[in-house]
């Protein structure tokens, strides 16, 4: 046995490991109180920056002391020279680097480079851009790399021409690199943007682009960064908030603006404005659930001076300053109501307007994917896109083979099933408003589509009867609040639980909502509020055999009749 090392047992060995730890522990502990004790006393010395480098270098994401450190080095900055700042930058960026290494993805870290590199008399410009390539080949993914070469090349004034030229090399060598689709996406806007789409680069650019992620699909079909990408190059410019319609009611006494983008109007601002028969009107504007967050409709109170009765009309003209937008709309005596309502069924409300070339280049790809989808038939980027290629060339043409392709996408990602279900309800309502016979239609039947979501009820401001029966709604949104002029709502078969949140809706004079799933009658407090409610209809819902459900609705709602069986 004479010779040989003695090799630990297992206890040996963990005993041995516990002492380690708690050795370093203790250093680590006595180092922290001792930076802690020099900062409380203002002492800003090397010596506290040597104890700083004992704590970071092994705990990077550290953020007080990054803090204490930057107080430090402004400290040694106002007692030295230009070249002593240089030196101690200098040792500072070497000292980072070990703490990328230690972490390349710590926030601290990479924002205390960023700040030093704003301090250094003299800095390196083009070494930052090697350090960031170097740790991008480590990690292409890396974003907190990503951020700071942004930062770089703005200071260092690198050309966006450059930068475009990085990340062909990137995703040259692997398609996979979603950041560089990123940033692509970031620079082809600055380097050709379309005039026409603030935003978006010109039509030339994006159909050599759909040629270049084209190969992407089909080198690797089931990553998903160049599928993203193709998302975004079908995807518009996001369009300047304007009016879609002006709604007022002499009933009410009060005027309706309703945006294609949610807008904030701040009390006593300026940015909407209201004219009555030319004559400045100074009014509170409101949402129609009372909160004032960012809407698609906002509501003001009229005085009675706009509304006289004996004169033959009276215009009323909304000027929206952020978006250079205005409308106006004229109120005859004798009517009710007035208004004045864009178009819906213009296809550039939910899809851009396509030039015979890119409708060609965009059925090609459709064509392709469909082969692909051939090879891969459970790829969901693939079955997803060609939905959306569906959506950008014809929405209404190629309604039924887009529902076939949800079921089938369904089947494949039934993780996402919830999602695709509210992305199908979004699609199914879009082509009923574009299927709309004219602007101003005031009966919308969306019922039996299987509808899971409602949305872009910006759009249907006029309705005043609503069918959504037979769908699969489990609640109802508050921007249900924009139909103003809703009268008979129908809700039947569908899987609601509870109106908690509905908001009070003026005109609504009839609710259908049987064979849903409302169980308490306090489920339907909401319609208390309901200021014209006269019939309410629950036949099928389980709180019908509740003994004293009729008794206790007909106290909450008096006024209303109500059908329970």
């Amino acid at each position: 046995m004479h010779g040989r090392l003695k090799v630990k047992t297992t206890e040996e060995q963990a005993e041995a490991k516990r002492l380690e730890r708690e050795k370093k522990l203790r250093q680590y502990v006595a180092a922290t109180t001792a930076i802690f004790e020099k900062r409380k006393t203002g002492q800003l010395d090397k010596e506290a920056l040597e104890l700083t480098n004992q704590i970071l270098g092994v705990n990077p994401d550290f953020a007080t002391l990054w803090n204490f450190r930057r107080e430090i080095i402004l400290c040694l900055e106002r007692e030295g020279s230009s070249e002593e700042m240089q030196s101690l930058c200098r040792g500072e960026l070497s000292f980072l680097e070990s703490c990328l290494r230690v972490n390349p993805k710590s926030y601290g870290t990479w924002h205390h480079r960023c700040w030093v590199m704003e301090h250094v008399p003299h800095p390196d410009w083009a070494r930052e851009l090697e350090l960031c390539a170097k740790f991008l080949e480590i990690d292409e993914r890396n974003f907190h790399c990503w951020d700071y070469r942004r930062f770089v090349v703005q200071r260092a004034q690198v050309s966006a021409v450059d930068e475009l030229h990085f990340t062909d090399r990137l995703i040259t060598r692997n398609f996979s690199n979603y950041s560089s689709w990123h940033y692509r996406s970031c620079l082809l806007p600055q380097l050709h943007p379309d005039p026409q789409q603030p935003g978006r680069p010109t039509e030339a650019v994006l159909l050599k682009e759909l040629e270049l992620v084209q190969n992407a699909f089909f080198t690797d079909p089931n990553d998903q960064s160049a599928w993203f990408y193709h998302r975004w190059l079908l995807g518009r410019a996001e369009p300047e908030p304007t009016i879609l319609c002006v709604y007022v009611s002499r009933e009410d006494s009060s005027l309706a603006v309703a945006f294609s983008q949610p807008v904030v109007v701040m009390p006593g601002s300026c940015d909407l404005l209201l004219f009555a028969d030319e004559a400045p009107l100074a009014v509170n504007w409101r949402t129609p659930d009372g909160r004032n967050r960012p809407g698609l409709m906002w509501l003001c109170d009229l005085p009675a001076s706009a509304l006289n009765e004996h004169w033959p009309q009276h215009t009323f003209r909304v000027h929206w300053v952020g978006g250079e937008s205005q409308k106006e709309c004229v109120l005859f005596k004798g009517r009710s109501d007035g208004w004045c309502r864009d178009s819906v069924t213009e296809e550039q409300v939910f899809r851009c307007e396509l030039s015979v070339e890119k409708s060609t280049v965009l059925q090609s790809e459709l064509e392709s994917c469909k082969e692909l989808q051939a090879l891969e038939p459970e790829n969901k980027w693939c079955l997803l896109t060609i939905i959306l290629l569906m959506r950008a060339l014809d929405p209404l043409v190629y309604e039924r083979e887009t529902l076939s392709y949800f079921n089938t996408l369904k089947a494949a990602d039934p993780m996402r099933s919830a999602y695709l279900d509210d992305l199908r309800s979004r699609f199914l309502v879009e082509n009923s408003i574009l299927r709309m016979e004219y602007a101003e239609a005031r009966v919308v039947d969306l019922s039996g589509r299987g509808l899971t979501v409602l949305c872009h009820l910006e759009q249907l401001p006029l309705v005043t009867h609503l069918n959504l029966a037979g769908n699969r709604l489990r609640r109802l949104p508050p921007a249900l609040a924009m139909l103003r002029c809703l009268e008979v709502l129908e809700l039947d078969g569908n899987q609601i639980e509870t109106l908690e949140g509905l908001p009070p809706l003026p005109r609504l004079e009839e609710l259908s909502a049987c064979s849903n799933h409302i169980q308490r009658p306090s489920d339907l407090r909401p319609l208390a509020s309901f200021p014209k409610l006269r019939l309410l209809a629950l036949r099928g819902n389980p709180l019908g055999d509740l003994p004293d459900a009729q008794s206790e609705l007909a106290a909450l709602l008096p006024r209303v009749e109500i059908a329970l069986a």
